[in-house]
């Protein structure tokens, strides 16, 4: 198996702390191929697709939190894809990051009242590409609901992503935007390979916590062992001009 480039060339920390996060990404990332549970195409180098991502998805839609929840932010990764879709065929509004946040208007406004394709297809990057309208942060309304993909997810709400550091940017850009505060709640879906007991998993200050993490069997509540949430706003000293250069939204707020 050719290794893959690692995802944090760009991300600013200490050296230590990431060489520890991306040797743990690269266990769990080979225990999910070891027991057969990663899905095409493959689990090393992304948020992984895993064997029962429909089967966490419908565990999370019986939450009362999902149920309250009238608009939903998601990452775009095909772990959640389930949830996404299942968000839209509940009349959930849903907000998904465009990949690497590279366009101008970083977003995917999925309505599920004005969609051009069923909700499988519309959920996916594809088909939200050719039928979902692109909005800026300013034009989204306040989220209930906050889907975050992990490589792994600790049971005391620690989580680690593929490294790039989009989905804590993401999170800090709405906290920013007055669209997420101390009730939004924060969830992953899950293998239950990916997740790892209390305190094994490093963190830095800008890393969100999550609430819940939902696998396919059983669900996580990890609100009294959690970190407390960044303060809102763009931690900018943590952020290399590489990454600034190449995300427009950043771009555009340090002119």
């Amino acid at each position: 198996m050719p290794r893959v480039g690692r995802h944090d060339r760009d991300a600013g920390g200490a050296a230590e702390l990431l060489a520890a996060k991306a040797a743990l990404r690269d266990e769990v990332w080979a225990a999910l191929r070891a027991g057969g549970a990663a899905r095409f195409p493959g689990a090393e180098g992304r948020i992984p697709n895993f064997v029962g991502a429909e089967a966490a998805a419908e565990r999370l839609r019986g939450m009362g939190e999902w149920r309250r929840a009238g608009t939903v932010k998601a990452n775009p990764d095909s772990a959640q894809l389930p949830v996404r879709q299942r968000a839209l065929e509940d009349g959930k509004v849903v907000y998904m990051a465009v990949p690497r946040l590279a366009e101008d208007d970083p977003f995917f406004l999925l309505d599920p009242d004005h969609l051009a394709e069923p909700p499988r297809r519309a959920a996916s990057i594809r088909g939200a590409t050719g039928s979902a309208r692109r909005v800026a942060v300013a034009e989204l309304a306040p989220v209930d609901l906050v889907v975050m993909g992990c490589v792994a997810a600790g049971e005391d709400g620690a989580r680690l992503g593929k490294g790039g550091g989009f989905a804590d940017l993401e999170f800090a850009l709405a906290a920013a935007a007055g669209l997420v505060g101390a009730q939004t709640v924060v969830v992953t879906t899950v293998h239950e390979v990916q997740v790892r007991p209390s305190g094994a998993i490093p963190t830095t200050a800008h890393d969100v916590p999550l609430d819940f993490v939902v696998t396919p069997d059983r669900i996580i509540d990890c609100r009294t062992r959690r970190a407390a949430r960044p303060e809102a706003g763009i931690r900018w000293d943590e952020l290399t001009p590489e990454k600034i250069t190449a995300i427009p939204l950043l771009r555009a707020l340090v002119r």
